[in-house]
């Protein structure tokens, strides 16, 4: 009986011992997630400004630094790029390596930024973009070469677009 009762329990401890190495064959998983934007509310569609030298407009009543640019909304965010049909969002991450060149290599410091150009509501830049991009419309136009214009800026206190905190082309 003592014999049985060894077997019994060494057959437990063998249980017992296999489960704990079953089990430490367990992986570790970090998981990185980076959160979207909160939406950004408007009471009237946005009217933009194109910046001189680029196809790139921006919505300079915006609260928040907003760009369209060949028929998607970009904005910078807490360091990364995201983009979106509509200006209001929903808005998905971009690997800086999908975030077009003119966005990327424009200076910080648009949001808020004066500029000589009239103002675009937005019914007219939604029917309107293709077709200035493809005739190359703002080229005729002095005040478009004017990309050394920097009034405005330089103030430090906007985001960066395209240098330092993970928006560069370096990164991704």
């Amino acid at each position: 009986m003592a014999k049985k009762s060894g077997l019994v329990l060494l057959g437990i401890i063998l249980l017992v011992l296999m489960g704990l190495v079953s089990s430490s064959g367990a992986g570790v998983s970090v998981e990185v997630q980076i959160g979207a934007p909160p939406p950004v509310r408007f009471y009237s569609p946005p009217e933009v400004v194109v910046i001189p030298g680029t196809y790139v407009y921006y919505a300079p009543d915006a609260s928040i630094d907003l760009f369209f640019y060949e028929g998607f909304w970009w904005r910078p965010w807490h360091g990364y790029w995201y983009r979106s049909r509509y200006y209001g969002g929903p808005w998905a991450f971009m690997p800086v390596r999908r975030v077009p060149g003119p966005i990327v290599a424009l200076p910080p410091g648009w949001h808020g930024r004066p500029s000589r150009f009239e103002r675009i509501p937005y019914g007219q830049l939604r029917r309107n973009w293709r077709h200035w991009e493809r005739e190359r419309y703002w080229e005729k136009d002095e005040r478009w070469h004017e990309r050394g214009d920097h009034h405005g800026m330089g103030h430090g206190e906007h985001e960066d677009h395209g240098r330092g905190m993970g928006m560069g082309r370096d990164r991704e």
